[in-house]
C-alpha cells in the first residue's frame, strides 16, 4: 500500500503559525504550530515577506549574478525559469542566521518536479515529485538532502499546492570558519513532521549554489555567511516549472 503521510485538511486560520515576532523570545519547538491547508495562509505579524501571491510588491530576490530575476510570475505565483545548467537559482535580498521559514510551492511532473530550498546556500530541503513513494528516501520530498531522509512520506501529487514549515538553527562557525557546533533543521510538510532536529555541519552536496554556477556576486554571498552566520534563502532552478508563492521568514 502507497504510503502518502498526508493529515486532515483544517481551515487556514485554525493550521496558522505560531511564529516568534522579530526580537521576541524564541518560542519552543513544539509551539511552533505549521500549516496542513493547502490554500494560501496569510504570514503572522513579524515575518518578512520575501514574495506573496504576486500582488504585494516585487519579490525579495536577485539573480545569482545579483541582478534582477528572470523567473515569471505566474497566476499569482513564481515560476522557475528553467536553464539547461539547471543554476537559475534565486537569492533572497534579506540574510538572517536562526530562522522559521514557510514557502508554498507546486511540483510539477517535468523532471519530477526538481527544485528545493537552499537554506543559507548550503542545506537543502528537497522538492520533488515524491507523491506515494515508499519508503521515502534523501532524494525525495522531506529530505534535507546529503543528510536524511523524511520521516514519513506527505508528498502531495504534482499539481497540487504544498507547504514546508521550516525551524532553522544555523551551524556556529570559528574565527576561522569552521563549525564549531552544529545546526538543526526541525521541518513539516503539509503539516506532517518529517524532520526532527536533525543536526549538520558542512554541507555535503556538490551542487550547492557556491560551487556550481558560482558568480563574484555568490563569493560576496558566502564570504558574510562565514564571517557572520547570516545567508540568504535560494529558491531552486532543476529544470523544473516548480512554482512558489507565500514565502517568508521570521528571524529567530
Amino acid at each position: 500500500m502507497k504510503t502518502t503521510g498526508h493529515t486532515t485538511r483544517v481551515a487556514p486560520l485554525a493550521g496558522l503559525l505560531a511564529l516568534v515576532v522579530v526580537g521576541a523570545t524564541p518560542r519552543a519547538a513544539d509551539d511552533f504550530r505549521p500549516v496542513q491547508s493547502p490554500l494560501p495562509v496569510p504570514p503572522p505579524p513579524g515575518a518578512i515577506v520575501l514574495f506573496g501571491d504576486g500582488s504585494e510588491g516585487e519579490p525579495k530576490f536577485t539573480a545569482m549574478s545579483g541582478g534582477a530575476i528572470d523567473w515569471p510570475v505566474v497566476d499569482g505565483a513564481l515560476e522557475v525559469a528553467r536553464t539547461k545548467q539547471a543554476a537559475n537559482h534565486i537569492v533572497s535580498t534579506v540574510t538572517f542566521r536562526d530562522a522559521d521559514i514557510h514557502a508554498e510551492f507546486m511540483v510539477s511532473p517535468e523532471e519530477h518536479g526538481n527544485s528545493g530550498l537552499y537554506i543559507h546556500g548550503h542545506y537543502e530541503m528537497q522538492i520533488y515529485d515524491s507523491f506515494g513513494t515508499d519508503p521515502p528516501t534523501e532524494q525525495d520530498e522531506g529530505s534535507l538532502y546529503r543528510f536524511a531522509p523524511p520521516l514519513v512520506n506527505a508528498a502531495r501529487p504534482a499539481g497540487d499546492w504544498q507547504v514546508y514549515d521550516i525551524r532553522y538553527t544555523a551551524p556556529r562557525r570559528d574565527a576561522s570558519g569552521a563549525v564549531i557546533t552544529p545546526g538543526s533543521i526541525t521541518a513539516w510538510l503539509n503539516g506532517t513532521k518529517v524532520q526532527d532536529g536533525i543536526e549538520f555541519t558542512e554541507p555535503r552536496s556538490p551542487y550547492v549554489p557556491y560551487k556550481h554556477g558560482v558568480t563574484e556576486h555568490l563569493r560576496n554571498v558566502e564570504k558574510r555567511l562565514v564571517s557572520t552566520g547570516e545567508g540568504p534563502l535560494f529558491l531552486q532552478d532543476h529544470r523544473s516549472p516548480t512554482r512558489f508563492r507565500n514565502v517568508w521568514i521570521v528571524p529567530r
